[in-house]
């Protein structure tokens, strides 16, 4: 899929689209017997939000289908790559096992963060970090909790995302809800 060339809603001249790539991880999706609904959600919200939306795949659970798709995606690749479903208890949710064999580095307070935003957040594993310079994250497979845990990050995304290239970026601005300097 082509990237895009539209700016995001991402503050005054930003240089370049802010690009995102959607995982879902289903056995039932990959076999045909589930609709992608939670891929379709997030990428409708994504792009309401302003990313360009670059790919939208899937794959079947396990950690080494999800770390295969995910190296695959990240390869040369600047920009957020979302994850969707594995990240609970079933016996084939390997989706974080999946990430972490791939990462660079992990960003547990994203993780942290999404986790918090509602009761059943608490049960995720999921887990967020870089590879190269894209910016994974995993959220639940339920189209609600994807878009809510989503959203407990979704501010400070764009920033992350230019600091793996651009050690540059300004800090959001001060009317950005709180966040730390660090």
């Amino acid at each position: 899929m082509a990237q895009g060339h539209q700016h995001g809603d991402h503050g005054v001249g930003d240089a370049a689209p802010l690009l995102v790539k959607i995982l879902t991880v289903s056995d039932g999706v990959v076999h045909g017997t589930r609709e992608d609904r939670s891929g379709a959600i997030l990428e409708e919200h994504l792009s309401a939000h302003g990313w360009t939306v670059a790919a939208r795949e899937v794959t079947a659970d396990g950690a080494e289908m999800v770390a295969a798709k995910l190296r695959s995606l990240a390869e040369g690749f600047h920009g957020l790559v979302v994850t969707t479903g594995g990240t609970g208890f079933g016996p084939r949710d390997r989706t974080p096992e999946g990430t972490r064999a791939v990462l660079d580095r992990e960003a547990p307070g994203l993780a942290e963060a999404m986790r918090m935003v509602s009761p059943l957040g608490r049960l995720s594993r999921a887990v967020a970090g870089t590879l190269d310079t894209a910016l994974i994250v995993n959220t639940p497979g339920s189209s609600k909790g994807c878009v809510e845990t989503l959203d407990a990050v979704l501010d400070v995304l764009p920033h992350a995302v230019r600091l793996l290239v651009d050690n540059a970026d300004p800090h959001p601005s001060a009317d950005a809800p709180h966040r730390s300097d660090g």
